[in-house]
Order: C-alpha cells, then structure tokens, then sequence
C-alpha cells in the first residue's frame, strides 16, 4: 500500500469521530465527494518517447512565487484538531516542500503567528454580509504577510451534511475557529454574502491591494466573466463535493475553463480528488498551472503531523516527477493538452 493511501484510517485512529467524519464528508449522499479521485481516472495518459528526460524538474510559479512543485495546500477548517499547532504546521512543511499554503478565514491559528514564520501563504475569504467584516480580517491577513486572497464563491450558504452522531461543531472548542475576528461577535454576524457579484472582485482588490484568486467555478462563462471583473486567477472547484452534491467533477470541468482564459494572462489551479502524481499530471495537460490538496493535507497533520504533511507534498511531487519522466516531459514546460485522452 502506498504511504498516502493509509492515511484515512491512520488518521481516524487519532481524531474524535465527529472530527474524522467532518474531514471526510461530502454534501448529502456524498456523490460528488466519493467520486472525485475516480474521476481523474476516466483519462488516458498518452506518453511521448524518445525525449531526453536525464534531468527532471518539477519547479513552476504562481503569481509571481517561484516554487519547486505545482502540488500546494488547499484552505481547510479545523487542523487544530488534527494537530495543536494546525495552519502554522502546514504553512512551515508546505514551505520545506518548496510549496505554499492558502489558509481559510477559518483559521484557527492567529495570522500574526503566520507573517512571524517569513514564507508564503495566502488568505481564503468568505464575504459576509457584513461586507465590513471580510474587509477587516483581509485587511489583517495582508498585514501579516499574505500575498493573495482567494475568495470562495461556492458558497452563499453552507451546503447541507448528515451526520452520524454528533457534529463537529458540539465538540470543537471556540479557540480553534474564527480566531482572527472579535471573539465577542455573535454567531449570526458570520452569515455568509448570497449577494455576491462579479463587482466584488474589484471590491476586494480595492480592499486589500492584493491579487485575487476566485475559488469554486466549474463554468467556462463565469470563470471569463471573473477574469474580466479583476481576477489574477481561477481555481476550478467544486469545494471537495461538499456544497452541492452531483456538481461536475473539476477533472471534467477543467479542460473548458483552461481554453476560455487562455490568452487573457490568468492563471487556472485546480482542487478535488487529486491523490495521486498521474492525476496531478494529467491536471497541468488539460491547463492547471497548480493543483491544491485539501483532505489528505488533514490526514496527514492528524496520521503523523507536520513531517506528515511535509511527506506528502514530496510523495506527490516525486510521483509527478516519475511520471513526467515516463511520459518523455522534462520540465512542467513540456506537458501539453495532447499528452492526455478521455476514451
């Protein structure tokens, strides 16, 4: 068995059930969510020979961050319950990898703690109602040293999840969420904006100064549409499944959004499913720059903690390597859209 493919178990022997059910779960039946490494299956890899392929380089860049690997770490509530010392252990392994971490709003670990460890990361953003409210914690996160934000716009409300037992939320203690915000704000000040607009994305660089990555599009027509209201960059997702069940997969949905931003100068990432280096290559040839793993980055921190996560990102980036060697790709330059095929 690969060492990424224990780690669920491993990971649920030492979380609290509701907090393993939580990482795992999708929304409703859980379709989307259950298909989605599968779904990077349904392509065929279609390897070039005969290429000088002495030397492998995985190194790529991201608005401007030179980096050694195209594999980065997606926003996730909750990693103080995989281990105490949460976004601050993925944010340092990530950079050991010659990667970067995006950190939810969510964030249990003050941003300040974050800026004190001088390496990259951006800030995910939900915009509240309170439109006031998203501007002051952005705002902060800049200050600390966040060098992008990356709204999700999947997600007027949360989507719906049945629980077994109890949920997540009757056992985790307030000091590992929402700790960059007025602790003395009321539950019902943290609704999330079903406003949203394309003017928006000119709102928050306007609010921040920063580049602007929008997160959750799965349409050729609203990812064109973002790139034309201000954004430096798309993240095809479909938030691990767990908003909108039978969402399509963004192995599908990528290929189309790709071809419609190409040429205008934004760059397009991808989430959801990738588990293993083949569905990271196949990722850059249907038009990624970079993809994001959320899940198994908590399975990780919570099987074997920071080192944890640390190991994956250079599993995954040695596996990516290994299979652009195989396929006759030296460089991340190299991989084309003709280097895959959906039978």
């Amino acid at each position: 068995m690969r060492w990424i493919d224990s780690l669920p178990q491993r990971a649920a022997q030492n979380l609290p059930a509701p907090v393993a059910e939580y990482y795992a779960q999708g929304a409703t039946a859980g379709v989307t969510a259950r298909e989605a490494p599968d779904s990077w299956e349904t392509y065929r890899l279609r390897p070039r020979v005969m290429r000088n392929v002495r030397e492998i380089s995985t190194a790529t860049s991201v608005l401007g961050h030179e980096l050694a690997t195209p594999v980065l770490i997606a926003p996730s509530t909750l990693q103080r319950q995989a281990d105490d010392a949460g976004e601050a252990a993925t944010t340092r392994a990530a950079a050991r990898a010659g990667s970067l971490a995006c950190i939810t709003s969510n964030s249990g670990t003050r941003f300040e703690v974050l800026g004190a460890l001088g390496v990259p990361w951006w800030v995910q953003a939900y915009v509240f109602r309170d439109r006031g409210l998203s501007a002051e914690m952005l705002r902060q996160a800049r200050d600390c040293g966040a060098t992008a934000v990356v709204l999700t716009v999947d997600t007027p409300l949360p989507g719906t999840k049945y629980n077994a037992g109890k949920a997540v939320w009757d056992i985790v203690p307030s000091e590992h969420l929402l700790v960059n915000f007025d602790p003395s704000l009321p539950d019902e000040a943290y609704v999330k904006a079903d406003d949203l607009t394309f003017a928006d994305i000119g709102w928050l660089r306007e609010v921040t100064g920063l580049p602007v990555v929008i997160k959750g599009v799965l349409r050729a027509d609203d990812a064109l549409a973002c790139v034309q209201a201000g954004a430096n960059a798309i993240q095809v997702s479909n938030h691990g499944g767990r908003q909108l069940d039978l969402a399509v997969h963004t192995a599908h949905a990528l290929p189309e959004i790709a071809e419609a931003l190409a040429g205008t100068g934004a760059e397009v990432y991808v989430d959801g499913g990738i588990r293993r280096g083949e569905h990271v290559m196949m990722a850059l040839a249907l038009g990624a720059r970079a993809v994001f793993v959320g899940r198994p980055v908590l399975w990780a921190l919570a099987a074997e903690g920071e080192p944890g996560v640390e190991r994956l990102l250079a599993d995954l980036t040695a596996e990516l390597a290994l299979t652009m060697k195989l396929s006759g790709m030296a460089t991340i330059a190299d991989i084309t859209p003709d280097l895959v095929t959906r039978p």
